[in-house]
């Protein structure tokens, strides 16, 4: 069985830093694409970053979170980070990993192989 999980979720002051980490099992994940979607409340998901296999190299941010999240991944142990730095308010949101083996699907959303069941955080201010 294929499985995401992420951890890392927290309570946080806004300017403090938050790593969520995604970790796959069941197959091997350096052939696939990774990224994260958020989910703030009473909003849609919405992407956050991806980042493609280490022989693409390329990374992906929405603008909100340019200059202030960073994506990177380990393929020796199967997964993928989200490190926030300067976390604000508005960053508040259900945090989802997922993996598809296409780049492109992340700037949908739609059709995402595997999907992680997400992790809470709160920034306030």
């Amino acid at each position: 069985q294929v499985r995401l999980v992420e951890s890392g979720g927290a309570q946080v002051q806004a300017g403090d830093s938050v790593k969520l980490s995604c970790a796959g099992s069941g197959r091997t994940f350096s052939s696939l694409a990774m990224g994260w979607f958020r989910q703030p409340p009473g909003k849609e998901r919405e992407l956050v970053g991806v980042i493609s296999t280490s022989r693409g190299n390329s990374i992906y941010y929405v603008d909100s979170v340019k200059g202030r999240f960073t994506i990177s991944r380990d393929d020796a142990k199967n997964t993928v980070y989200l490190q926030m730095e300067s976390p604000k308010p508005d960053d508040t949101a259900v945090y989802y990993c997922a993996a598809d083996p296409n780049y492109s699907a992340f700037m949908t959303g739609r059709s995402i192989l595997y999907w992680g069941q997400g992790t809470q955080v709160t920034v306030s201010s």
